[in-house]
């Protein structure tokens, strides 16, 4: 398998550190508000991401955060917390914000059919560890105390800047608020650890340390978590491209000045979901979330469908008129399924199920190539081999896809059956059967006026004909 690594800056062959064993971590979200569905494109990626690690046959043990704490409305460790903005909008504590809208976060994981990581910390749940860590960087030299506060020193790394192969724009977009001077920094890149009741008076969640009354700041609870939970040897780290300046170089900076060796062998961005105005967000703009998708009548596994027909290093651009067009492409995708469930299913053609499926794991060893995996399933449904071999390749494929195709189809299938069901004992319904069937035996017996006396009787009780070549369909008005 060939990843794109941010890191290297090139596709890499995919090797984990302990054979069969892959540890993953990934950046999950500040639950000060609703996710809107640009945040979500990034979930639906590294769900793929891990369910193929996993198709593949990998023991894959996933770790992601939940930002409760620490997190400022600027990256540039300036502005108010986002949880006590989020509290203050809402009049309510931090801590019922965190719970409402991780709730929330989750519950439209469940709609996407976005897989839940194996562990979920809660950056309250670790202040211990974060203290242990910062207290161990400051007795290395790499962090230091100023105006009540701790910092990084990053002009104590050889290297800081890890991701520079992206645009300026995306290396701006987690500053986008505007760069307050610190004047307690040494180095104008250095980031805070630690927050001391001295910046933020009216911060609702403070915890002892040896350096006063505080908080963490955001970059090092992911380093922790991670540490934490999957130890200081990393493989793949995932998150959205604006992440990765300053938050995943900070992350790096800490870990490896903590640790003393290399920390992740693999860094994995999903790029962001634009509207035609630009980069979407919750300040601008309309809100789009998965209810608003919901309550304007879209399933939100179209819009999963939507996100996987585009490389995750390309720029998507949403818009309804593109939206529909998944919803075309999706009914077409059940419809398929249903004719196939309706047919004869014979048996399973393992050379056909086999040269199919290679072309599948194919693409998505490409570099996570989810458009060409979709691609896979289209040559599924017109390749030439038995209803069997396409139900169990489709079944199959949607370990990883997630879009819940056949079940779809069997929901549909099972609704036409009892609408059937329901017909065929009304009576009504079998009045306009058996007319049409004896229409049928007149137009067979040349006795076409009494072909068209049958018709005429249906159009008064409200039935229109329409002859088809698979035979007359009737629609009542």
């Amino acid at each position: 398998m060939l990843l794109y690594n941010s890191a290297t800056r090139r596709r890499d062959e995919f090797v984990p550190n302990e054979a069969g064993k892959v540890s993953m971590y990934t950046c999950g979200p500040t639950v000060y508000h609703y996710a809107h569905i640009g945040n979500l494109r990034s979930y639906i990626m590294e769900d793929i991401l891990e369910k193929y690690l996993r198709y593949s046959g990998y023991d894959v043990k996933r770790v992601m955060n939940i930002t409760d704490v620490g997190h400022l409305s600027s990256d540039a460790d300036t502005g108010e917390d986002k949880m006590l903005k989020g509290a203050k909008r809402e009049k309510k504590s931090v801590m019922e914000i965190a719970k409402f809208y991780t709730d929330a976060f989750f519950a439209d994981c469940a709609k996407l059919n976005i897989k839940i990581p194996d562990v979920v910390a809660p950056a309250t749940t670790c202040i211990d560890e974060f203290i242990k860590v910062i207290t161990e960087l400051i007795n290395k030299g790499f962090a230091y105390e100023a105006g009540g506060n701790i910092y990084f020193d990053t002009s104590k790394l050889s290297q800081y800047y890890i991701f520079n192969d992206f645009k300026e724009e995306d290396l701006e977009v987690g500053v986008r608020e505007g760069v307050e001077e610190d004047g307690n920094k040494k180095n104008k890149a250095d980031f805070v650890l630690w927050f001391t009741k001295s910046k933020f008076d009216d911060q609702e969640l403070k915890w002892d340390s040896p350096w006063g009354v505080g908080y963490p700041g955001w970059h090092i609870e992911c380093s922790c978590i991670s540490m934490k939970h999957l130890g200081g040897s990393l493989d793949i780290h995932c998150g959205g491209i604006d992440n990765a300046f300053p938050h995943h170089t900070n992350e790096i900076a800490q870990s490896e000045a903590y640790l003393g060796h290399k920390w992740c062998n693999y860094w994995f961005h999903v790029h962001h979901l634009n509207t035609n105005s630009g980069k979407m967000s919750k300040s601008s703009g309309e809100f789009l979330t998965v209810s608003l998708l919901e309550s304007k009548g879209y399933d939100p596994l179209v819009y999963r469908l939507f996100c996987l027909q585009s490389h995750y290093r390309k720029s998507l651009v949403f818009s309804y008129e593109n939206l529909d067009n998944a919803v075309v492409a999706y009914n077409k995708m059940i419809a398929r399924v249903v004719s196939l469930l309706k047919d004869d299913a014979g048996e399973v053609d393992r050379a056909a199920f086999d040269e199919l499926k290679a072309r599948f794991c194919a693409a998505l060893d490409n570099d996570l190539n989810t458009s060409l995996a979709v691609t896979a399933v289209y040559d599924v449904l017109k390749a030439k081999t038995t209803p069997a071999t396409k139900l169990a390749l489709l079944e199959d494929f949607d370990y990883v896809l997630g879009l819940d195709i056949v079940p779809a189809a069997k929901k549909q299938l099972d609704e036409e059956k009892a609408a059937a069901a329901a017909a065929a004992s009304d009576p009504f319904i079998q009045e306009i059967e058996a007319l049409i069937a004896e229409r049928a035996q007149a137009k067979k017996d040349k006795n076409y006026a009494r072909a068209d006396e049958i018709r005429a009787i249906l159009t008064d009780k409200g039935v229109t004909l329409v002859d088809t070549s698979q035979g007359t369909k009737y629609t009542i008005n």
